[in-house]
């Protein structure tokens, strides 16, 4: 048996799961919400639900929501249009998961937060209680940055990237077995060596330098993110004690195919406490 198979056999076990949805895979590229995609990833945590995982949602694309509805195509640079775009598009994005989800008769809790909440004792305290509360009660909460009077995620110089950091600190926040990264690519990807061609790296035993030297930083008119967040992300993750997954979340079953154990996306393994 390869090892790579043992160790994903062991992500069924996982107990807490955060799922972090980058802005385009669930967005067009006008920044209005994609409802087949989000569909399908509404519908796979909900069956998580059903068997038993507590299953936190890290959400982006509020900011592309609401560029659409206010007629913007290319990502503002400046800050102030920005938290206006994030104010339109905030309520947008959460009306279609309170209806998607209501659909699978579920209830979702919305839960805004800024970097500072993480670093403040009562704030920290108090939004870790507030999240285990919803999970007791069922309720699936769903995260986002509060870009409207937080501006960290927003500033290109700080570069927190389309929320992963964020649900890297909401991993260590609520003692998380596994965090899943959807993206629009299949995981890290390794050059083969011939004429330009990439394969998926299956798995990463240990997150080092040669790992990031395989990616460029990367954003597109919509996020901010790029591999290279990701793997920040998940660095801090694993040093946490948290396996990570980074897969397409545009891939049918992506998330009930790696809970199963299947071959899907990059897995990195957690490091021992």
């Amino acid at each position: 048996m390869k090892i790579e198979r043992r160790h994903r056999e062991f992500l069924a076990e996982s107990r807490r799961v955060v799922v972090k949805i980058g802005t385009r895979v669930i967005a067009r590229e006008t920044g209005r919400p994609n409802m087949l995609y989000l569909k399908r990833i509404v519908g796979q945590v909900a069956a998580l639900r059903r068997k038993g995982y507590e299953v936190v949602i890290i959400t982006s694309g509020a900011v592309g929501a609401g560029m659409e509805s206010l007629g913007i195509a290319a990502r503002p640079s400046q800050v102030a249009d920005l938290q206006m775009c994030a104010a339109v598009g905030q309520a947008r994005l959460m009306t279609k998961y309170e209806l998607l989800f209501a659909r699978e008769k579920m209830r979702v809790g919305q839960v805004l937060l800024t970097h500072d909440d993480f670093h403040h004792r009562v704030r920290c305290g108090n939004t870790r209680r507030t999240l285990e509360h919803l999970l007791r009660a069922g309720v699936v909460p769903i995260i986002n940055e509060n870009d409207v009077v937080a501006d960290e995620e927003l500033k290109g110089d700080l570069s927190f990237g389309d929320n992963d950091y964020l649900a890297s600190l909401v991993v260590k926040l609520i003692r998380a077995d596994l965090l899943i990264i959807l993206s629009t690519v299949e995981g890290l990807l390794a050059p083969t060596g011939r004429n330009g061609a990439s394969r998926r790296v299956s798995c990463v035993e240990k997150l080092g330098p040669d790992v990031f030297n395989l990616v460029r930083p990367g954003a597109s008119a919509l996020s901010k993110g790029g591999m290279d967040s990701k793997l920040a992300a998940a660095q801090s993750a694993v040093q946490s004690g948290c396996a990570v997954v980074i897969a397409n979340g545009r891939r049918a079953d992506v998330l009930t195919d790696v809970l199963g154990g299947a071959d899907v996306g990059t897995l990195m393994l957690a490091n021992p406490l």
